[in-house]
C-alpha cells in the first residue's frame, strides 16, 4: 500500500470505530478492553488523541516525567472522561487529515485505528471488519518495529505465514494464521492464541503465555 492508500484504509477503519461506538451501551463502554488496564471508553478516548502538536506532546510529556506508557495511559483517562459523543465525534472529525502524532508515521497510526479496533470489538463479541492489505501493511511495521512491540524478538525461532493473503516473517518452525490474527499476535494480542495453526503453535504460545504479565499492553 502506499502512503494515501493507507491513510484511506485508517479513515474507513476510523469510522468503522465510531459506528461501533454508537451501537455501544454504557454499561458496555465500561467493559475492559483487549488493553491491560484500558476499558472500552479509554480506548476509544485513546483514539481521539492521533493528532497532537509538538507542543502538546511535550507539555504532556512533561507531565509523565518522561514515561512514555504512562503518557499515552494518563492521557486517554482524562479524555475518557468527556462526554461519549464528543469521542465519537472527535474520532470522526480526524476523518480526512493526513496529520499524525510526533515521532511517529503514518504507518504507525494505522496499526493504532486497527488494533485499537479490535480491542474494543473483541471482547464484546462484536465483529469489526480488517482488511487484508491494510493488516498485512500493518504486521509488516510491527514486525519491523522495536519499540513497543519487540515482535521479532519473541517470535525469534518461527515462521510466521498469513493464510488468507502473501505475508511472512521469520524464520524457524511454522505458524500458520490469518493475517488479522497475526497482528494482533504481534502487537502482544494473546486472545489469538488458541486460533494459531502449525508446528510451531503450540510453542511460541508457551513462549508468549510464560512472557506474559496477563493481556496486552495498551
Amino acid at each position: 500500500m502506499d502512503r494515501e492508500q493507507v491513510w484511506q484504509a485508517i479513515d474507513g477503519r476510523r469510522l468503522d470505530v465510531a459506528e461501533l461506538l454508537e451501537q455501544l451501551s454504557d454499561d458496555e463502554r465500561r467493559r475492559d478492553s483487549l488493553c491491560r488496564g484500558w476499558t472500552v471508553r479509554d480506548v476509544a478516548a485513546h483514539l481521539t488523541l492521533q493528532q497532537l502538536s509538538v507542543g502538546s506532546a511535550a507539555a504532556a510529556m512533561i507531565r509523565a516525567r518522561g514515561d512514555v506508557d504512562r503518557l499515552i495511559h494518563d492521557m486517554a483517562c482524562r479524555r475518557a472522561a468527556l462526554p461519549t459523543q464528543r469521542l465519537i465525534a472527535e474520532i470522526r472529525g480526524t476523518v480526512g487529515s493526513r496529520r499524525h502524532n510526533p515521532g511517529v508515521t503514518h504507518l504507525e497510526t494505522l496499526i493504532d485505528i486497527l488494533v485499537h479496533g479490535q480491542d474494543i470489538a473483541v471482547p464484546l463479541g462484536r465483529r469489526l471488519e480488517t482488511p487484508v492489505d491494510a493488516a498485512a501493511t500493518a504486521a509488516t511495521r510491527a514486525w519491523e518495529l522495536g519499540r513497543p512491540f519487540h515482535a521479532k524478538k519473541k517470535a525469534a525461532g518461527f515462521a510466521l505465514t498469513a493464510t488468507d493473503t502473501s505475508w511472512s516473517a521469520g524464520e524457524g518452525l511454522a505458524v500458520r494464521a490469518p493475517i488479522g490474527d497475526l497482528l494482533l499476535l504481534l502487537t502482544g494480542r494473546l486472545v489469538v492464541l488458541p486460533r494459531l495453526e502449525g508446528e510451531g503453535a503450540d510453542g511460541l504460545s508457551a513462549r508468549l503465555l510464560d512472557a506474559a504479565d496477563g493481556g496486552a499492553a495498551g
